[in-house]
Parts: C-alpha cells; structure tokens; sequence
C-alpha cells in the first residue's frame, strides 16, 4: 500500500522560510516521484482544504495565486522526495500541510482534493511572531 511520508514543518517567524519534504513508499514496488502527480495542500482551522502547489510527472508546475513567487515545489529522483520551499511566510500560511498524489492532473484539476487518492499524515507550518 502506497503511503507518503511528510516531513519538515515547524514554527517560523514572518519573513522565515520553511522546506517541506515528501516521500512515497514502497520504492521496490517502482513507486517513485515519478509514479504520480504530486501536491500540497493545506488547511488552516476552520477553512476548507485549499490547493497549493503541484508537479506533474513530466515536471509541470502549478501554484495558488496567494503563494506564487513565494513557494516553489520541486523532485529530486535520486533521493525520491518532493519538496515545497516555502519563502516570505505570511500569518496567513499558517495550517496543517498535506501532501498528495494522483495519476494525473491538469491546469483545471490540480487543486481538486476529490482528485487526489493518497495522502499524508499532514505537517503543520505555523507563522507568527
């Protein structure tokens, strides 16, 4: 059974800047970074999960208005992680952070939660002063 493994969260102040990582299991299984599409996302308490950022198996990258030129999500196949830098945080970045992963995704679909079928356990990013 595939599971992602999350890691990375933590307290920073505004300004700061936090790396996520995540990694799928099961590499003998041929399950890599490679195997899926990958993404964040995030919800913060009393709000509905929201879509950060994705990256398609051959690369392509997808971003929240609210954290372009902020965050940058990458792979690294050598080491089979997914990572979210995450720059300039705002109080507004606050929330437990999620990664997820789904067979496909496009422009009008990466940010659909009832698209993407595993998930992680969360990690939570909490900015404040």
């Amino acid at each position: 059974q595939l599971q992602l493994v999350e890691s990375g969260g933590g307290w920073v102040q505004p300004g700061g800047s936090l790396r996520l990582s995540c990694s799928p299991s099961g590499r003998e299984k041929g399950w890599t970074v490679n195997s899926f599409a990958m993404a964040w996302f995030r919800q913060a308490p009393g709000s509905e999960r929201e879509g950060v950022s994705c990256i398609t198996i051959g690369g392509r990258t997808y971003y929240a208005n609210s954290v372009k030129g902020r965050f940058t999500i990458s792979k690294d196949v050598a080491r089979n992680t997914v990572y979210l830098d995450m720059n300039n945080l705002r109080p507004e970045d606050t929330a437990v952070y999620y990664c997820a992963t789904t067979d496909y995704v496009d422009l009008t679909s990466w940010n659909l939660e009832r698209v993407f079928d595993t998930w992680g356990q969360g990690t939570q990013v909490t900015v404040s002063s």
